[in-house]
């Protein structure tokens, strides 16, 4: 049995993959940090940017007047960036390679005396870029990112070529 697949419709499923990637992406990121008490390290902040890019990207897609193709196509290779920095990170993680940073920290709170700043200080949270916080299966959140981001920006460019055709299903 065959059936021709509009192609308006692969469209729509790239241009709701652009958004939903990285905005799950992200809020899962945001969820470990706030709720789960998971610091960033600075490569973790990295791999946010390309996310909150996509995101502006995708959503601009869904406005009729602009160039919905070419927005989604350029989501999916914020997205495709944004993977490839967690490739870099979890390498890092792993001990695959040098990192170009090594730690950062936070630093809550503002002012105050000397005595207080120092407090803080010694108090900071201080968050290496090569050793993982958490894992799961051996797989840290930096290769979770790699892995959904390279498979979200994969599919969105599959079903971004296949919507400018018709495919017989």
């Amino acid at each position: 049995m065959s059936r021709t697949v509009p192609s308006g419709a692969k469209f729509d499923a790239a241009r709701w993959l652009a958004l939903l990637v990285p905005a799950v992406l992200l809020a899962g990121a945001l969820g470990s940090q706030f709720i789960g008490g998971l610091y960033p390290c600075e490569m973790c902040h990295w791999q946010r940017w390309p996310h909150y890019a996509a995101l502006a990207l995708a959503a601009l897609a869904f406005v009729p007047a602009l160039p919905g193709r070419l927005l989604v196509g350029l989501a999916a290779l914020a997205i495709a960036v944004s993977g490839a920095i967690g490739v870099f990170h979890a390498g890092v993680e792993y001990h695959w390679w040098e990192g170009l940073t090594t730690c950062s920290s936070t630093l809550a709170g503002q002012g105050g005396s000397t005595d207080e700043i120092l407090a803080r200080i010694m108090n900071a949270p201080i968050v290496r870029c090569d050793a993982p916080q958490w894992t799961l299966w051996g797989v840290s959140l930096a290769g979770f990112n790699a892995l959904f981001s390279l498979a979200g920006a994969l599919a969105i460019a599959v079903l971004l070529v296949r919507s400018g055709r018709e495919v017989r299903v």
